[in-house]
């Protein structure tokens, strides 16, 4: 405490008004007046306060010193003048930390730089996330800043700690091709990555690592309780050199079960290092729905850093069952392995044309995936909505075979995007702002040599936004089986002109979808032999019928063609002549479907073409059981109980909803 302030405590609150009291407060003299006069940019002041021996270096308390807001500002005969006064040319904020170094390269202010670099200021020193001044220059756009730097020696491939990214992905991510070209030809690397992450191992192993990476914060020092614990690998280290092109020369593997045509091996191929144990069985069998919604996951999702990974899957699933695995994915083990992006696959996700352009002029290779989940530059185009950009790559040698890990492929995604569900909350809708429209892209892909026939290979965790509504495990689908659930008949009959197999379903998951704040349990009563997983699942008749509407939730967030599912329907039955009984892995028919929507002009037709009224499911429900409010929050139709009964249906009165 100081003398001034000991002498206003000791008078006391009845002996001095409040008034008087922000008087004395406000006239305290600063203690830092150089550093005030170089924030608000009076050059004068900061001469005359020189001359009468201030402190140039004395720090605001965020660590601002006079030559740190100099610098930012780009004031050269300022910054000059304080070195000249012996201002600390590497002095760093409490917050970062960044130097006046840091500052100056991150707004582009190339005099300013230079002079700081020829006062002693080292082009190594990092901000507290391994930031270097030419990423911040990089970001910044301005290529003379660039060149400043580099011309004293800045490491042109040096990595921040975070992610492991270079200045060539901040030039690429923030759409700067002249810095780009610039970076390239001293020497950036084209095909490095950033580091690969694998997502349920770390939640398991070090989630303050996990929180970290995934919202860009450096994590916290270990407790004395972890202090003795090996401490985890260098992110340098987990992410290795760039990612060698010949590595995209991906040979064909054997697919899914059932799969017409071969799957690649980059949705196929093993890790380098093994995941966590539950991530190894969820590459040895096919995908099951997203997490389940428990009191369990919400404690590690509060950040609890001795979350047992292991004893919560005890706690909430079924034991894993080699080969196959019986209960449902937690979201990190669909993610799978996260980052491994390179410069190319940064500009491409943000639409930015010319930083694509200058990049593929630098040699980058337009087929490249991704070291992580194996996106390549053409894929993340389409999931992100960037068709005229998916064009020009697929212009220019992209390959659209390439499936990232989950067997998506740029056909698929394509649909998946078009028809994205609606959103609990804001998302981008750059693919509503395109030139070329979503028929368009998929007839070029087609005509470049697209598969229509490749079938996905786990549940596609970024469908529904992480939060899936649906009721639906899309694993097995092929990219006719998107289109007959969009009730897209313009995209069927584009596919099927292509070769589509229109009789594709998907296949039975392990466990069932997370749908809202539950699942509905389903036991077999049917007597029927089971379906293993990996099996026959929703055939397209299904799809397009409504698939999943019976779980709750789907009609909050499905979205299908304006000609809407009767219409795809009628295609399908009449033109592609598919089974109109045809019944889902829980023997779901396509009338059930319709009975679980209300939909009596559906049932009419349907009953019209031979659909058996009186089909029940596995968990024995029938088609009025269905219309009957099955699930919580779906309230009975009466009118089509009251049809479905005068059809011949039995009426089990199990209203759940009731």
């Amino acid at each position: 405490m100081t003398m001034r302030t000991r002498w206003i405590t000791a008078l006391g609150a009845g002996a001095i008004g409040a008034a008087a009291l922000s008087t004395l407060l406000i006239a305290a003299p600063s203690t830092t007046p150089v550093a005030d006069a170089a924030m608000r940019g009076d050059s004068a002041a900061v001469r005359t306060l020189l001359k009468d021996a201030a402190d140039v270096n004395a720090a605001q308390g965020d660590g601002m010193t006079a030559l740190h807001w100099a610098s930012m500002h780009g004031d050269a005969a300022t910054v000059q003048m304080l070195l000249y006064a012996g201002a600390d040319v590497n002095a760093a904020t409490r917050l970062g930390p960044y130097t006046p170094l840091s500052l100056a390269a991150k707004y582009g202010h190339a005099a300013v730089v230079e002079a700081l670099l020829k006062a002693g200021a080292s082009p190594k020193i990092a901000t507290g996330s391994g930031a270097t001044a030419l990423m911040l220059a990089a970001a910044s756009g301005d290529a003379a800043t660039v060149k400043v730097l580099l011309d004293h020696g800045a490491d042109v491939n040096a990595r921040e700690s975070i992610r492991g990214e270079t200045a060539l992905m901040f030039a690429a991510a923030a759409d700067r091709p002249a810095v780009i070209a610039l970076l390239t030809q001293r020497g950036a690397a084209v095909g490095a990555t950033t580091d690969v992450v694998d997502l349920a191992a770390l939640s398991r192993k070090d989630p303050a690592r996990l929180r970290a990476i995934l919202f860009g914060n450096p994590p916290p020092p270990p407790t004395a309780k972890k202090a003795a614990a090996k401490p985890a690998p260098d992110a340098k280290a987990r992410a290795g050199a760039a990612v060698a092109e010949e590595a995209n020369a991906r040979a064909p593997v054997a697919g899914p079960p059932g799969a017409k045509e071969p799957a690649t091996a980059g949705a196929a191929a093993g890790k380098e290092q093994g995941p966590a144990p539950a991530a190894k069985m969820a590459e040895k069998a096919p995908a099951g729905a997203a997490m389940a919604g428990d009191k369990t996951r919400k404690k590690e999702d509060a950040g609890d850093d001795e979350f047992d990974y292991e004893a919560s899957l005890a706690k909430t699933h079924k034991t894993p069952q080699v080969p196959g695995i019986d209960r449902t994915y937690l979201m990190n083990e669909l993610v799978g392995e996260q980052g491994g992006l390179t410069p190319l696959l940064f500009a491409v996700r943000q639409g930015y044309l010319d930083s694509v352009q200058a990049l593929l002029t630098a040699g980058a290779n337009v087929n490249q995936v991704s070291a992580g989940d194996k996106t390549s530059p053409l894929l993340i185009a389409v999931i992100n909505g960037h068709f005229d950009l998916a064009k020009y790559l697929l212009d220019h040698g992209a390959d659209p075979n390439l499936a990232e890990e989950n067997g998506v492929t740029p056909l698929y995604a394509v649909l998946n995007c078009e028809w994205a569900p609606k959103a609990l909350y804001p998302q981008p809708q750059s693919y509503k702002q395109q030139k070329t429209a979503y028929l368009q892209l998929m007839q070029s892909l087609l005509e470049k040599g697209a598969k229509p026939n490749v079938r996905l290979t786990k549940k596609v965790w970024y469908s529904g936004y992480s939060f899936d509504l649906s009721g639906v495990d899309e694993i097995g689908a092929t990219p006719f089986w998107r289109a007959a659930y969009a009730d897209d008949i313009d995209a069927m009959k584009l596919l099927v002109k292509h070769g589509a197999d229109p009789n594709i379903p998907t296949m039975k998951p392990a466990g069932r979808p997370f749908v809202g704040g539950g699942q509905r349990r389903v036991k077999d009563v049917s007597g029927l032999p089971p379906i293993p997983v990996g099996g026959p699942g929703v055939p397209p008749l299904l799809a397009a019928s409504g698939e999943g509407y019976g779980e709750g939730f789907a009609a909050n967030s499905h979205r299908f063609a304006p000609t809407g599912m009767l219409a795809a329907v009628k295609y399908l039955v009449e033109v592609l002549h598919v089974d109109v009984n045809a019944a889902d892995h829980e023997g779901n028919t396509a009338l059930h479907n319709a009975a679980a929507r209300g939909d009596n002009e559906m049932i009419l037709y349907l009953v019209s073409k031979g659909a058996n009224v009186k089909a029940v499911n596995r968990a024995g429900q029938t088609t009025v059981d269905m219309a009957n409010g099955p699930v919580q929050r779906i309230q009975p139709f009466p009118g089509t109980i009251k049809l479905l009964e005068g059809l011949g249906a039995k009426n089990n009165h199990h209203c759940v909803s009731c």
